[in-house]
């Protein structure tokens, strides 16, 4: 007669046990008939000493601890760990069951099968501190020995943190065995922090090699305590060695994240200057009003972000793919808006320029805080760009900072395009470089300075979705990126793309670079006063143009 498998009800909770429970499934149903009675041999091998477990003897709890430790059967570790968090239940029969917690229902230790009915007048496991210092290192064991590499990290990432000396035979076991990278590097920590406890001198000094190689700066402390306190000189030698090698690694993966997010930093500067540089280089007009470009942009980000919430939650995760469009055609319509209604009565009086778009910045700010409060608003990323990328140990990069570089790159890439292989592109080139001779071949240079404008706006309009990402959208979320706008423009050379990508890459990356060392603010005054003095050198920045601008 064929025999039925126990029914195994998955659940949400207690994930660890489940595994072990699915892997004893696993086993059952990978083997034959043949197969199937051994596993259900060793189930019943287990039986008895699970039963121990529920014993109110600690000496009987203690021995059938240690003889699931000396089978090393990953099927007794959600009982073990049930004993040792107060979760195992006794039947009056002997009989132990998993309490989980979550679920509010008794399971069996080794199927993980919910029991129905439940047994009448169940009392706890007796568990105490003797019992558990027992428990810990078998627990360890049983987990260094799991099929999923997963679970053995994290027994040696425990056992690194906290193991004591009565683990190192168990980790030097499983050391031996380990053919996964991380979990052997991870084993290896633990040895390595172990040894460095020892009293005799050639396993410190071994221990030190180790975390040499390791270059992990987490035990940095450790190796400084034992500095302090060590008289062999040997030691002491290897100690220095061993810090040496982590701060330097420190030092690279300090200055690799420093350029990475220099780059993300150049990438903003890149979108809030792209748009003034075209502007500036075609018009001659300092428009103060440009951050407030990425503001529109960025709330714009915000307001398709509120509507999909309320209409399409569904699609919450690709409501960026939405806002980027519409966030360009809104900047676009208002610097159009702008150039038509301001700044064409004003060419040729840039001061007054100046002024004047310094005034509708600041009733931009304003207008935004009458429709979305002075308060920051969050926008949140979509599901797709969580998380990060773990460039080095203790060097996690956003995913969404690898969007903004991405996003950037495309945008600079679609300007060029529409700079050198469009005719709006070439009438644009036409009046950078002599605005006279462009009107007497016919280009109607109103109708670029309107299109030009638009372009630059909806350009910084994609610059505010980008900023979105990054971080709380705020009324004055454009005057904090004007200023290093102009520093760029000026930097690159008016009018220049290629200058503009160069000097926003230079800047973002050297501000990075020097703020852990002088801060924040005599960084910027240190960039401030670089580019003073470069500009005393090349008043045309690094790219010059080639011609002239005339009102």
């Amino acid at each position: 007669m064929k025999r039925r498998r126990p029914q195994i009800k998955q659940r949400d909770g207690g994930r660890r046990r489940f595994f072990y429970w699915l892997l004893s499934g696993a086993v059952l149903a990978a083997t034959g008939a043949g197969g199937h009675d051994a596993a259900l041999g060793a189930a019943a091998d287990l039986d008895p000493l699970l039963r121990e477990l529920g014993s109110t003897d600690t000496d009987k709890v203690r021995l059938a601890v240690t003889a699931l430790a000396d089978k090393g059967d990953v099927a007794a570790l959600p009982a073990l760990e049930a004993l040792n968090d107060d979760n195992l239940k006794v039947a009056p029969d002997g009989a132990v069951y998993l309490f989980d917690a979550k679920e509010r229902v008794l399971k069996h230790p080794l199927t993980g099968a919910t029991v129905v009915p439940e047994p009448a007048n169940l009392r706890g496991a007796e568990t105490n501190n003797e019992i558990r210092r027992v428990l810990e290192p078998v627990l360890a064991q049983l987990k260094l020995g799991a099929a999923d590499p997963r679970i053995r990290l994290a027994a040696a990432e425990e056992l690194a943190k906290g193991g004591g000396a009565s683990a190192t035979p168990l980790l030097r076991k499983a050391l031996a065995a380990e053919a996964d990278s991380g979990v052997k590097e991870a084993l290896s920590l633990a040895v390595a922090r172990i040894d460095l406890t020892s009293e005799d001198p050639a396993k410190r000094i071994g221990a030190l090699q180790i975390l040499k190689q390791l270059g992990k700066g987490t035990i940095k402390g450790e190796i400084e305590s034992l500095l302090k306190n060590e008289r062999d000189p040997q030691v002491k030698a290897a100690a220095n060695a061993a810090l040496g090698s982590m701060r330097t690694r420190e030092f690279f993966v300090s200055a690799i994240g420093h350029v990475l997010y220099g780059l993300s930093l150049a990438s903003v500067f890149l979108f809030a200057a792209l748009g003034l540089a075209i502007t500036f280089g075609v018009m001659g007009v300092i428009n103060m009003a440009h951050g407030e470009m990425l503001t529109i942009g960025a709330y714009t980000t915000y307001a398709v972000q509120v509507f999909f919430q309320k209409h399409f939650p569904g699609a919450i995760n690709f409501y960026l793919v939405a806002a980027i469009p519409l966030a360009f055609a809104v900047a676009t319509l208002a610097g159009v808006a702008l150039e038509r209604g301001v700044i064409r009565f004003l060419y040729g009086r840039p001061l007054e320029t100046l002024l004047a778009t310094w005034g509708i910045s600041l009733c931009i700010i304003q207008t935004v805080r009458l429709f979305f409060g002075a308060s920051n608003v969050a926008v949140a990323n979509p599901s797709w760009l969580a998380g990060g990328y773990e460039v080095a140990s203790g060097l996690v990069l956003s995913y969404s900072r690898i969007g903004v570089v991405v996003f950037v790159i495309i945008a600079a890439l679609f300007v060029w395009l529409l700079l050198q292989k469009t005719t709006l592109g070439l009438q644009l080139r036409a009046v950078t470089q002599n605005r006279s001779m462009a009107a007497c071949m016919g280009i109607n240079t109103r109708r670029v300075d309107m299109l030009t404008f638009g372009l630059g706006s909806g350009i910084a309009g994609l610059g505010g979705v980008a900023l979105s990402q990054l971080g709380n959208v705020g009324p004055e979320l454009g005057q904090s990126y004007i200023l290093d706008s102009f520093m760029v423009v000026v930097l690159g050379g008016v009018g220049r793309i290629a200058g503009t990508i160069g000097a926003a890459l230079g800047l973002g990356i050297i501000q990075k670079l020097m703020e852990p060392s002088v801060g924040a603010v005599l960084g910027k005054i240190a960039v401030l006063s670089f580019i003073i003095l470069f500009i005393q050198r090349r008043p045309q920045g690094m790219f010059p143009v080639k011609g002239r601008i005339e009102a």
